[in-house]
């Protein structure tokens, strides 16, 4: 976001804040920005945040994502909206949330993986309203690859990701009658004052195992320790959640294909972001790219001999 955008994403956080009128200056509220990517910029001021969304949405579709996280009955898994005047900022629809803390990257060992899961599981056991658009997890790994493809071309791990891509069915319909989040990992979590999921974005009816595509492709990567992956999954499938329902006790038979994608969804923006940013890839990045050489590798080698 422009630097005038956010100087006025602020005043109106300022504003939403203090409706009955702004303190006298300087403010003692905390003030911060939170985000600022393509798909949203989010600014905080004292116990609200305010997100101006991606210009390029669909303003039906954002409202009817936000409803679903005012509903009462999903006031325990969501967190609800304030109810503010919805405005727009240079054509970006706004939302207003409670400020909650988000999880502690330098504590890994304090990550809420079961609450995480029970979340998520209770989400997925209920039922989606009418007229909800699709959740958009598989759109958004068929545009990483697009964004790769575009920014870094030439990059050496560009074919690979590629091979580890068509490795994968077409993505771009989530067939599924669950509701879902769409972009899960830890840093969609807050304490307001209870665990609670955030970022409605790309909420919407769609197969439930996309949203434990995240922590099963870090799984099989060998970035998630397998006792936290087993924490994860286990307190998922207490909690009721549908996921790996039916998989006669192999939840790979539903993971698979998700995780794949997630894998090549999290190595495209890598290689992309990177070229971009005209650095070399980080560690993490590098396992990303290896691991997308081990599925074209092993997917080639699964795949039926082709029909003479």
């Amino acid at each position: 976001m422009e630097e005038t955008e956010l100087g006025q994403l602020y005043a109106l956080a300022r504003d939403a804040a203090h409706p009955a009128g702004a303190p006298a200056r300087p403010c003692p509220c905390p003030v911060g920005l939170l985000a600022d990517r393509d798909d949203g910029t989010v600014v905080r001021h004292g116990n609200l945040v305010l997100k101006a969304h991606a210009p390029d949405g669909a303003p039906g579709e954002l409202r009817s994502r936000v409803e679903v996280a005012a509903a009462p009955g999903l006031r325990t898994v969501l967190l609800a909206p304030l109810p503010r005047p919805r405005r727009e900022l240079a054509g970006r629809p706004l939302t207003a949330w409670p400020y909650g803390v988000p999880v502690d990257p330098d504590a890994p060992d304090a990550a809420p993986w079961e609450e995480a899961a029970g979340l998520l599981a209770a989400l997925h056991r209920t039922p989606p309203p009418p007229g909800l658009p699709p959740m958009r997890a598989p759109v958004k790994a068929a545009l990483a690859v697009e964004r790769m493809r575009r920014v870094a071309p030439d990059h050496p791990g560009t074919a690979t990701v590629l091979r580890a891509w068509r490795t994968l069915p077409d993505p771009s319909r989530p067939d599924g009658p669950a509701l879902c989040h769409g972009d899960f990992h830890l840093g969609q979590l807050v304490r307001a004052p209870h665990w609670r999921l955030i970022d409605v974005d790309d909420l919407g009816v769609g197969d439930p195992a996309w949203d434990l595509a995240r922590p099963a492709a870090w799984f099989a990567a060998g970035l998630l320790a397998p006792e936290v992956w087993a924490r994860f999954l286990g307190a998922y499938e207490a909690a009721g959640g549908p996921a790996t329902a039916g998989t006669g006790g192999d939840p790979w038979a539903r993971l698979d294909v998700p995780a794949r994608a997630l894998t090549v969804q999290t190595a495209a923006l890598a290689l992309a972001k990177s070229t971009a940013e005209g650095r070399a890839l980080d560690e993490v990045e590098h396992v990303m790219i290896d691991t997308c050489a081990r599925i074209a590798s092993l997917r080639t080698e699964l795949a039926p001999p082709a029909s003479t």
